[in-house]
């Protein structure tokens, strides 16, 4: 038998002020169910990343989730999930959660999402891996990051295949038909 597709998704602990964004999360946890995919993410019971993973849950996905120690009681770290993982750092985290994943998604998020979306880009830029990377943009929230990125290679400080490291996609419909694609 073939491992489900896994998606690794990086989202925030918190739902944000934009109640579209707990939408998307539920959406998203949904789709994953609904086409026999594995869910990946950090673990938590909180914010958008609970909610993604309850949502995955309720539909009966495989879920995999990865807490570092130190946010067992912040995250709330979600035990029942088909494979739990705690690691001692961050920095584990975050390898064991890509190393397990066949795609990264990345809804709305705060410092931590940014930090792990930036990472898995870098380590396209530098030949680590060619893993594909969707932003899910509800309502245009990653559109002023994808400026920024715009102007880092406008400023020469990236090439323009930066660009191609990542997709957007303004829907779960739409980003469900390109990991279909793939």
């Amino acid at each position: 038998m073939t491992a489900p597709l896994s998606l690794c998704v990086y989202c925030g602990s918190r739902d944000g002020n934009d109640p579209a964004y707990a939408e998307a999360a539920e959406a998203l946890g949904k789709a994953i169910a609904d086409h026999g995919w594995r869910l990946v993410y950090g673990a938590g019971d909180v914010g958008l990343m609970g909610r993604v993973a309850r949502s995955a849950q309720a539909g009966g996905a495989e879920t995999f989730g990865v807490i570092p120690t130190h946010l067992l009681q912040r995250e709330v770290g979600k035990r029942d999930l088909t494979t739990f993982v705690v690691t001692e750092t961050m920095h584990e985290r975050k390898k064991v959660m890509f190393m397990n994943a066949d795609v990264v998604v990345v809804l709305p998020g705060g410092a931590g999402s940014l930090d792990e979306l930036f990472e898995v880009l870098t380590w396209r830029q530098l030949g680590l891996h060619a893993k594909p990377v969707f932003l899910l943009n509800v309502n245009g929230y990653w559109s002023k990051l994808t400026e920024l990125v715009e102007h880092v290679v406008a400023r020469g400080f990236a090439g323009d295949d930066l660009l191609g490291f990542y997709k957007v996609v303004e829907s779960v419909e739409a980003l469900t038909e390109a990991v279909e694609a793939l």
